[in-house]
């Protein structure tokens, strides 16, 4: 098993997390404050980081931040909070998840264990060299499958790793339907517990980057009380 560093203040939380973390054969390390926290996920190969929003010194929010700038391994963030402005802005500024305490250690463990697979799979997947980019089209917006990159009218857009799975899978079947609770268990590998205000995140900021950016051109359409399609082009193709 891999390495996993949490970044939180309280003991009774910590404590918790690292007991079921190391049960399941996880090696845990523990920073009791954001610059710590921060020098340890720059420092050190972690395979995951579970932070705390509200930790001393350097707030989680902050500390998120500058881990994106070096570093794409998995965030989850734990928080107390529940408006959904913080899970918002959170997400915002790079994590690929976000918990609420009281949590069950459960559903925490899945989840981790979810990111890490999810991590591996997408780095033993990069190759050094590609003979033949395996794409889809549509409109103008260009999805490069073995390098994880999508182009709209010719341009790079920098999505996060959750904002570029949900577009796959949308884009990979056009027309279909999928609720939000199908989005959330494909791309998160557990069910949504009823945590899907955070794909209304993740879509709202994956529109902002990809709709009506180039000629007006939408491609994420909502059906309303059901949940989301990616709109079939005429010239649309996956090869």
């Amino acid at each position: 098993m891999g390495k996993i560093l949490i970044i939180e203040d309280d003991m009774g939380i910590y404590e918790l997390e690292r007991d079921y973390l190391e049960i399941e054969g996880y090696e845990v390390d523990i920073e009791t404050n954001g610059i710590d926290g921060l020098r340890s996920a720059l420092s050190n190969e972690y395979e995951l980081i579970l932070l705390d929003i509200m930790i001393p010194r350097k707030d989680g929010f902050a500390v998120c931040r500058d881990i994106r700038k070096e570093k794409e391994i998995p965030i989850i963030m734990v928080s107390a909070k529940r408006e959904d402005i913080d899970k918002i802005r959170g997400l915002g500024l790079g994590a690929d998840d976000y918990i609420i305490k009281p949590f069950s250690p459960a559903e925490l463990v899945a989840r981790v264990k979810s990111h890490i697979h999810r991590y591996n799979r997408i780095r033993n997947s990069l190759r050094p060299v590609v003979e033949i980019e395996t794409k889809i089209i549509a409109g103008n917006l260009e999805i490069m499958l073995d390098s994880h990159q999508v182009f709209l009218g010719g341009s790079e857009v920098s999505l996060t790793p959750r904002e570029y799975d949900i577009l796959v899978l949308l884009a990979s079947s056009p027309n279909r339907v999928f609720t939000k609770e199908e989005v959330f268990e494909s791309i998160w590998g557990i069910e949504s517990l009823g945590e899907t205000s955070t794909i209304m995140v993740h879509i709202n900021r994956l529109r902002a980057k990809i709709d009506t950016q180039f000629q007006g051109e939408e491609y994420i359409d909502t059906v309303w009380g059901v949940g989301y399609r990616f709109h079939k082009w005429d010239n649309y193709v996956k090869q």
